[in-house]
């Protein structure tokens, strides 16, 4: 069992072995933000214990996700921030977008990002969502345009493949493979 100020507070990470030797409540403890603001979703992967690695982590985790109901999936979309937006988020996402340059837009910049969160919320009813690691700004509104695009369905399916991608930063960030 981890001391309980690793798993509130990991300075370094955390190996599989010890992920998989967690109660329940740790385990959630340390994976319920992977999934922003839906730790239901590593409660249900620790049942899927033990796990040989990260990639089987993830996928145990993209699995329970796949298998939620509809509205469930949306939820989860819905949980997600704006990008560029400062409102209170998940210190995961404050991190990433940080990490793009989000938290220095000019002020056109966030003119444009404020313009196109409103388009894609009206016109799909969820935030734009956006893997933003390794990502440049231009990157970023570049997809915003092209995804403005697609039909809702595409884009809840595209809104998910983000969220599957962040996930597996955020879990590498988390652990040792």
């Amino acid at each position: 069992m981890l001391p309980q100020s690793k798993i509130q507070n990991p300075k370094s990470k955390i190996t599989i072995d010890e992920l998989n030797r967690m109660s329940e409540e740790a385990f959630v403890a340390v994976l319920g933000a992977v999934f922003e603001d839906t730790p239901a979703i590593a409660q249900k992967a620790w049942y899927n214990k033990p796990f040989a690695d990260v990639a089987q982590l993830h996928q145990s985790m993209v699995s329970v996700v796949r298998n939620l109901n509809a509205d469930e999936q949306l939820a989860l979309i819905k949980a997600h921030p704006d990008l560029g937006s400062k409102a209170k988020m998940a210190q995961a996402s404050v991190k990433e977008q940080a990490g793009a340059g989000l938290d220095k837009l000019t002020l056109d910049e966030c003119d444009r990002f404020l313009t196109l969160n409103q388009a894609y919320q009206e016109k799909f009813g969820f935030p734009f969502i956006i893997a933003v690691k390794n990502l440049a700004i231009i990157d970023i509104l570049d997809a915003f345009e092209r995804r403005l695009q697609n039909s809702i369905e595409v884009e809840r399916q595209q809104a998910l493949e983000e969220i599957f991608a962040i996930a597996l930063f955020r879990l590498l960030e988390l652990l040792i493979d």
